[in-house]
């Protein structure tokens, strides 16, 4: 058996699509109508992410359905008569054909007539039929009747039900099946999707398409090669679509048209009996990876799933044989609770969550709460976020935090604040949003963070802000217009105090901005350009040589050509503070008007209102201005 790999890297970690090509497939109609699946034997490794964020296993080698030439309706209204009289048939050639070639396999076509026949004898629960079948049968299409057995397990509803498939697990298994790794790994994935659909209100074929839209999101994450991605994606869905087909196929079996039926949980009980009876005819078969490799299989598509899970699903009855599944998966090897708990907290799967944590706690193992609420966070997940607070008991908050305020997602930084964090985590948070300039969020959170801690820290706060702004400083300019010390004069020091730093762990961009505008030496500088725009203005209007003459103009529109730009580039700037450079120019400009001295007034509304008192109304209010 030849396997084909194909790697798409993702963040961290890897989506890795093995295509088995066997020299003999294995066809096994699942579907009652005429539409059948064609579906080519392949596996999908379970999604990946970062480092200790999924395991890296392979969930799934399935074998195609039958293809259309051979289809045969299998449903389980069809009378055992008719299937005994094909079973016959096939028994009467394969006879002949013993007698000619002792020692080769079934042929392509004897398995496919062989599988169409053993599984319309499961369905129809004829175990007299399905056990002459296996007498037939080679070691391939053995593995492949332990398959279609183990999965008609999460169908059966009463006690005579669980000992014929029993019964018949036990046959298959003394003749010679071998594959239980397959075997497990198929079934798990399958209960996984029964379980989810029981608790779904879309149909089954909404559901494959909401299944599909999901992963093609969490494979847009992924670096890598976009083909490779695309068929990853491809291979996913067909084996999703192949589970989903199984389901509606019993379904219909059970009179069901397009539902699953809720089981009991007394049927449930008779589901998990009939796999554990597999585990233990399984025995040493079945290694640790290959319950690591089940375990993955079962998460994936709850993970998938998610978004269509009523509130409450891990609680209810609907849940109780993925509780049971997964606790027998824990309690044969699986070692991978920790990586599926994580991915699931990423896709915001908060009802797998809840089952993990409680699966968790009952088997003593550690799971990472602290960084699930990370993913959880960075994907904007709030109801996964809650569920691992209050259920979980999560407490790191700063990281998460943080990231959140750098990236500007303003509802993850609202639920942080909310939930109430410490004074020196809401202090880091307004230092991540200011150096990545994400103004929105540093406004949200300034008004949260004691004074006597921004004043403690307000100098290690703009250098912070600087050293990691990657060229925008609009996060510091807004700390600064917003007065964020509640002290003009602390302010306008803190800032003077940095720009005349020798600090060699200061920014030099930071260090040259504060200079340029927010040290005393800029408000000199603003005081001298003042000057020089008053002295420009005054031989313009006596030397001047416009045919208008300035001097002839009402003061009003005089004052607006001298100072209305000044005045517009105030009000852009916005805030409670001027820069020191603005501060200047303004304060020389309204001395000018007859304002008087005003070197120690530094809000910027009481120098504006000088200005504003000698412009004509009507230019204040105008679009340019609003």
């Amino acid at each position: 058996m030849e396997k084909e790999m194909a790697s798409v890297e993702g963040n961290g970690g890897w989506i890795v699509v093995n295509e088995t090509n066997s020299e003999d497939p294995t066809y096994i109609e699942m579907e009652a109508e005429e539409s059948g699946i064609d579906c080519p034997n392949n596996g999908v490794q379970g999604l990946a992410s970062d480092k200790g964020e999924g395991s890296n296993v392979v969930f799934s080698r399935e074998g195609p359905l039958v293809r259309k030439e051979s289809r045969m309706s299998t449903n389980c209204s069809c009378s055992a008569k008719k299937l005994k009289s094909q079973a016959a048939v096939v028994d009467s050639n394969l006879e002949k054909k013993e007698k000619i070639e002792q020692e080769k396999k079934l042929s392509r076509q004897d398995r496919i007539e062989l599988g169409r026949l053993f599984q319309g004898a499961v369905s129809s629960h004829d175990w007299e039929l399905a056990e002459s079948l296996i007498l037939l049968a080679d070691p391939q299409t053995l593995n492949d009747a332990l398959c279609i057995t183990l999965d008609s397990i999460w169908f059966l509803s009463t006690q005579q039900e669980l000992y014929g498939i029993t019964g018949l697990i036990k046959k298959i298994i003394v003749n010679g099946a071998y594959d239980f790794t397959r075997a497990a790994l198929r079934t798990s994935f399958l209960a996984s999707c029964v379980s989810a659909c029981q608790s779904r209100t879309m149909s089954l074929a909404d559901t494959v398409t909401v299944m599909a839209q999901r992963l093609h999101e969490r494979l847009q994450e992924c670096n890598g090669d976009e083909v490779l991605k695309a068929e990853a994606g491809a291979k996913v869905q067909k084996f999703t679509e192949w589970a989903l087909k199984c389901i509606g196929f019993h379904s219909r079996g059970q009179g069901k048209k397009d539902r699953v039926n809720n089981s009991s949980s007394v049927e449930i009980q008779l589901q998990l009996s009939a796999f554990k009876t597999f585990i233990d005819l399984a025995g040493n078969q079945l290694s640790g990876k290959d319950f690591t490799e089940a375990f993955d299989a079962a998460c994936f598509p709850l993970t998938l799933f998610s978004s269509s899970f009523n509130s409450g699903w891990a609680s209810g009855i609907s849940a109780t044989a993925i509780h049971g599944l997964l606790g027998m998966l824990v309690e044969g090897g699986a070692d991978n609770v920790n990586q599926c708990f994580l991915e699931a907290s990423r896709f915001g799967s908060t009802e797998l969550v809840r089952i993990l944590l409680q699966i968790a706690q009952r088997n003593s193992l550690d799971v990472d709460v602290d960084l699930a609420l990370g993913f959880a966070s960075h994907y904007c997940k709030i109801g996964t976020m809650e569920c691992l607070v209050e259920e979980g008991n999560a407490i790191a908050f700063l990281g998460p935090l943080m990231r959140a305020a750098e990236r500007g997602c303003m509802q993850v930084v609202e639920w942080f604040v909310k939930r109430g964090c410490r004074d020196m985590e809401l202090c880091l948070a307004l230092t991540a949003a200011t150096s990545s300039s994400q103004v929105e969020v540093a406004a949200h959170l300034l008004p949260h963070v004691p004074h006597h801690v921004l004043a403690a820290l307000s100098i290690e706060i703009l250098k912070a802000a600087g050293e990691r702004s990657g060229g925008s400083l609009d996060g510091v300019a807004f700390l600064l217009h917003s007065d964020f010390l509640g002290d003009p004069a602390a302010t306008y020091a803190v800032a003077d105090s940095i720009a005349r730093s020798d600090d060699e762990a200061v920014a030099p961009e930071l260090k040259a901005f504060l200079r340029e505008h927010w040290s005393e030496e800029a408000f000199l500088r603003g005081i001298r350009l003042g000057q020089e725009h008053y002295l420009s203005l005054v031989r313009i209007l006596k030397w001047g040589g416009s045919p208008i003459c300035l001097r002839d103009l009402p003061a009003p529109l005089r004052v607006t050509i001298a100072y209305l730009p000044l005045y517009r580039e105030c009000v852009k700037a916005g805030g409670c503070l001027l820069s020191q450079k603005l501060r200047g120019k303004v304060v020389e400009a309204v001395s000018r008007l007859g304002g008087g001295v005003l070197e120690g007034v530094s809000q910027c509304g009481e120098l504006l209102a000088v200005l504003e008192h000698h412009l004509p109304p009507f230019l204040l209010h105008s679009p340019s201005n609003a």
